[in-house]
């Protein structure tokens, strides 16, 4: 299997354990993910005007590189590049005459885009199209002993329209733990929102956000969280000191991309899980199951 990925730009800065381990997991799989070529940056946030067609022009232009390579389908593991491509899409998708003018816009571009693309995360192409009972057959080295919390966040579930999974309930990345060989914990709060972009003007409303979700996760006697969004690794993994600071009785847990339990479990490369990127050092708590 060959698969157009979008990689996103935190991927290839602060998140590069994400974009390592997402290439080197999926090579196990048997699957090839080729980046795309001159790709932009995603836009980052969906703009919620209808008017604001701008804000689509980045999106779209993605979506016109994945039909430049004759492709009619890409994934991106970034759950924030998903849901701002994603809707995107399906927002030139109902209004012909935005996509005219978008188009029109991109006069330069030898390719017009009509809709004819599909977004796609990570997440959907392990539960449709790889399989949980094939993952599992390709572990190596089972995540035995290890208790997980899942957390989904926002992006992934919300709106309702671009949700991979059940919204209240989600439970595609348990799914893919308990193939992995690990254990999921009860974790009431995985969709809860961490708080985005609060973390530059309000870090003191994110580390209340952290305390109280890593708080449920340690509740349910997690050893780490695995996340699927870049922001919300920061706010979850890096914001830990600060709700150290304000939270007497605050307890870290290690954050980690679902990729990266991936690859540990699949026998990947150490050097893909790039530990150095993390605020709490993931490794004392894996070393002791054995698993690195």
């Amino acid at each position: 299997m060959k698969l157009s990925y979008y990689p996103g730009c935190t991927l290839k800065s602060h998140a590069r354990n994400f974009d390592e381990s997402t290439v080197a997991s999926m090579a196990r799989l048997g699957v090839e993910v080729k980046e795309l070529d001159r790709w932009n940056c995603c836009g980052t946030v969906h703009g919620l005007a209808s008017d604001d067609l701008m804000h689509r022009m980045a999106p779209i232009t993605n979506l016109i590189r994945v039909k430049e390579e004759s492709a009619n389908a890409f994934m991106t593991s970034c759950a924030m590049c998903y849901n701002t491509l994603k809707r995107a899409n399906q927002a030139v998708r109902a209004d012909a005459d935005a996509l005219s003018t978008i188009n029109d816009f991109l006069s330069l571009e030898n390719t017009k885009y009509t809709g004819d693309v599909e977004v796609l995360h990570l997440l959907e192409i392990l539960r449709d199209q790889v399989g949980f009972e094939k993952i599992t057959s390709l572990v190596k080295r089972p995540l035995k002993g290890l208790r997980v919390a899942c957390y989904y966040g926002c992006l992934l579930v919300r709106p309702e329209s671009v949700a991979i999974d059940d919204v209240e309930n989600p439970t595609v990345m348990e799914k893919l733990v308990t193939a992995l060989g690990a254990t999921p914990v009860r974790f009431p709060l995985k969709t809860e929102c961490c708080g985005a972009y609060h973390t530059v003007g309000q870090p003191e409303l994110i580390a209340d956000r952290t305390n109280r979700i890593l708080g449920n996760a340690y509740d349910g006697a997690a050893d780490v969280v695995v996340v699927s969004c870049p922001l919300c690794a920061y706010n979850l993994d890096h914001r830990q000191q600060e709700a150290r600071r304000i939270y007497s009785d605050f307890h870290p847990l290690p954050v980690l991309y679902f990729t990266q339990l991936m690859s540990i479990a699949l026998g990947c490369d150490n050097a893909v899980l790039c530990f150095d990127l993390h605020h709490v050092d993931p490794q004392p708590a894996l070393a002791g199951l054995g698993l690195v």
